[in-house]
């Protein structure tokens, strides 16, 4: 189309609205509607069902938090094996394939559609899968880890909103096999919605974390495309309290990075009364 258009992601009262120049992807998979973007200011922008997932404006934002602080929350010596469940647009494959540390980078998404789309038309993200450390795996991320027992040294739950294929996602006995799948020291980071927009559902998932893991913690990031400008990610671990970072960020890695570094990962953990009033 040559004209712009404004499309919006609505809900629960709220929403924000985009505007774009061009359709570039459209696709009904098996699970959900796949969406890609050209926009007027905020370059590229993948849909699923409607919920905006990343803009390459702010993108790097989100990816770097959700590998990175599970990465330096690691006290236990340095991580080695990775796994991404969802995040099939590549982002957070990224940000890990910054750590050489790392021997072993897993990913499992269950539509493969995600995944192809995003090679075509979202190279900045899919940049990820070029590591030849990453394995792909298409399936039910909840079933794949009861594959993987004591194996993982960090977990990264990158999923989409409730009530798509990410439901699963949300629940006590998703996160008790996480708890399996990692090894002594692991760290599970998930993706843990907005307090503004989904109350509920965060206050949800930090009782989850809480009583499944003896260390947890809520951080928040800034991404301004999201509805609210803000989003969450759950942080746990059995091993050691996870609202310090264990390590100094590398100094050349700090240079690459835009957001994420020693500071803001403690920073992020400190919430508003508000917010502490959820998890009460």
């Amino acid at each position: 189309m040559s004209d712009s258009v404004w499309i919006s992601e609505v809900g629960g009262g709220y929403g924000n609205t985009i505007e774009t120049t061009g359709h570039l992807y459209s696709h009904r998979s098996k699970y959900q509607q796949i969406d890609i973007y050209e926009t007027r200011k905020l370059g590229k922008l993948l849909m699923l069902d409607g919920i905006i997932q990343l803009t390459s404006y702010d993108e790097f934002v989100y990816h770097e938090m959700l590998a990175n602080l599970p990465f330096y929350a690691y006290k236990n010596g340095t991580p080695r094996r990775a796994l991404v469940i969802g995040g099939g647009d590549g982002g957070v494959l990224r940000e890990l394939s910054r750590h050489p540390e790392l021997e072993v980078i897993d990913i499992c998404e269950i539509d493969a559609d995600v995944i192809e789309a995003a090679k075509k038309y979202l190279p900045e993200t899919s940049c990820g899968y070029l590591d030849k450390r990453v394995s792909i795996h298409i399936g039910d991320g909840s079933k794949f880890i009861e594959e993987k027992k004591n194996y993982y040294d960090i977990v990264i739950v990158d999923s989409t909103d409730p009530g798509g294929p990410g439901e699963p996602l949300f629940n006590g006995e998703f996160y008790t096999g996480i708890k399996a799948a990692l090894r002594e020291g692991g760290v599970v980071t998930s993706q843990g919605e907005s307090a503004f927009l989904l109350p509920d559902i965060v206050a949800r998932l930090n009782r989850i974390t809480g009583k499944v893991f003896k260390y947890s913690g809520y951080a928040t990031l800034h991404v301004p495309t999201y509805p609210t400008g803000v989003i969450g990610a759950c942080v746990a671990s059995d091993f050691a309290e996870v609202t310090t970072p264990a390590r100094e960020v590398e100094p050349e890695l700090q240079k690459v990075l835009r957001y994420y570094n020693s500071e803001i990962h403690t920073a992020c953990f400190v919430q508003p009364n508000f917010v502490r009033a959820l998890f009460k």
